[in-house]
């Protein structure tokens, strides 16, 4: 089988045109669809796995860049939770079948959004499945702006933008007031959420990002049957171990087969 060859998407019009990233693999479906968290990108340890278990299982794989990310073109500080919507949204045209989505933290939350449209829409591309990993719904809202002091706050609102410090990198990353004014208009808490498929969320309940109980407050707006929460006693955020990775395939392979 052919390795994925890099390859751009355009997306957007006028002063919101960019590129995006994409790598996608050949195979049989329904295609395993990975979007990733904040800051990260398609060539992330758990993206690249999932690429791996693909290519030995024949399976169908896209992974992307959203923009301001990795290979992509734009500018972090521009994007917000509907420009990567719009993105992932795009992303999925590509494929010729309905896929699983596997989102990462922000891609969690992305992953429903992009459900949610694409059933709106009727589309044949609605996914049969979503394995969520530490799924950040409602993070701008419910994990940030909600836990920010008064100081960050007004820095945000007056001045437009704060350097947060990262935990994952030795540069800070930019908090807009358009990312955060932005999100507000595509928050999922408050009122049921019928992804239409079956949903297996993996949580760490040693996540300093997303805390287990978040993982719960999801688990309780979906009112369907087929929801399953798996909680990783000594997890983190990125379950990237060897241990967790397994724990990914496996649940992909569960939800794959129906």
């Amino acid at each position: 089988m052919s390795e994925p060859v890099l390859q751009f998407l355009d997306v957007g019009a006028g002063a919101q045109a960019r590129r995006l990233a994409v790598l996608a693999r050949d195979g049989a479906g329904p295609p395993l669809v990975w979007l990733g968290g904040f800051r990260s990108d398609m060539r992330a340890t758990k993206a690249e796995a999932l690429d791996a278990y693909a290519r030995a299982a024949g399976r169908a794989c896209l992974r992307f860049d959203y923009s301001g990310h990795g290979e992509s073109g734009g500018r972090f500080e521009d994007a917000t939770i509907s420009t990567w919507l719009e993105d992932a949204l795009a992303a999925i045209t590509l494929l010729r079948e309905a896929p699983v989505l596997i989102g990462s933290s922000m891609g969690g939350w992305l992953a429903l959004l992009a459900t949610r449209a694409l059933r709106e829409r009727n589309s044949p591309l609605a996914p049969v499945g979503l394995v969520l990993i530490a799924p950040a719904v409602d993070f701008t809202e419910a994990l940030m702006w909600e836990a920010f002091p008064d100081n960050v706050k007004k820095m945000i609102s007056e001045d437009g933008v704060w350097m947060r410090p990262s935990a994952y990198s030795p540069e800070p990353y930019p908090i807009t007031r358009g990312l955060i004014e932005d999100g507000r208009g595509h928050l999922l808490f408050g009122t049921p959420i019928l992804p239409g498929c079956p949903v297996h969320i993996l949580q760490g309940m040693q996540d300093p990002d997303v805390p287990w109980q978040h993982a719960m407050t999801l688990l309780e707006h979906l009112p369907g049957d087929a929801a399953t929460l798996t909680l990783v006693k000594d997890g983190d955020h990125r379950l990237s171990r060897p241990q967790d990775i397994d724990m990914l395939i496996r649940a992909v392979s569960g939800i794959s087969a129906g």
